[in-house]
């Protein structure tokens, strides 16, 4: 299913956020080696939740998969660029989204569904942002996986349109409003889905 990021995203990525990420994509490395971790928890912790759903497991193993690689593939960037891997406080995108998620079902299989295919699109816009501003071996990197996204977030939709076909459309809309608002209002802190910083400190050379 070809949506588009333009037919799931309703608000584009900030200017002071791509500005902001380019210079300190160093630090933002290690954020992303986080979010590729997440991505591959939230896929396995759907398939324990719903084990009845044949064809929701086998998408989201092979999609857990991937995501794992490129978990490893991150480290492997930072180990080479020498950009250290810390702990991190919980940005508040993720929080966010989950707060606006109904809490039983049927509803809250497809709302989990529709987030998935959020983030996923958010992360494709992003690495499509920064590929061409990023040093080479970065910015390469980067273009290879937003292609990666592209198929993740599709993969999400379709699985939400088996779920609830009709209805998943009028409910997509709803929750893009809430990831659109965290995606695009002033953040403390520089993260790969926040939304444009307010204040931050210099970026370590």
């Amino acid at each position: 299913m070809e949506e588009g990021i333009n037919g799931i995203l309703l608000a584009p990525t900030p200017d002071a956020w791509v500005e902001a990420a380019a210079a300190r994509w160093r630090e933002l490395l290690n954020d992303h080696a986080q979010c590729e971790k997440k991505a591959a928890s939230t896929a396995l912790a759907l398939m324990f939740t719903y084990p009845e759903d044949r064809r929701l497991g086998t998408a989201l193993s092979r999609l857990a998969r991937e995501e794992l690689r490129h978990f490893e593939q991150v480290q492997k960037l930072m180990a080479a660029l020498e950009v250290p891997f810390e702990r991190q406080r919980p940005g508040r995108y993720a929080s966010g989204l989950r707060a606006a998620l109904r809490t039983a079902d049927p509803g809250r299989k497809l709302d989990l569904l529709l987030t998935g295919a959020l983030i996923e699109a958010r992360s494709c816009e992003r690495f499509r942002l920064l590929a061409p501003r990023l040093p080479a071996e970065v910015g390469g990197f980067y273009a290879q996986l937003a292609h990666s996204e592209a198929r993740h977030y599709e993969q999400y939709l379709d699985l939400a349109q088996k779920t609830a076909a009709p209805k998943w459309r009028e409910r997509l809309r709803v929750l893009a409003g809430h990831e659109a608002r965290l995606a695009t209002a002033p953040d403390g802190q520089l993260r790969f889905h926040s939304g444009p910083p307010a204040h931050l400190p210099d970026p370590v050379q």
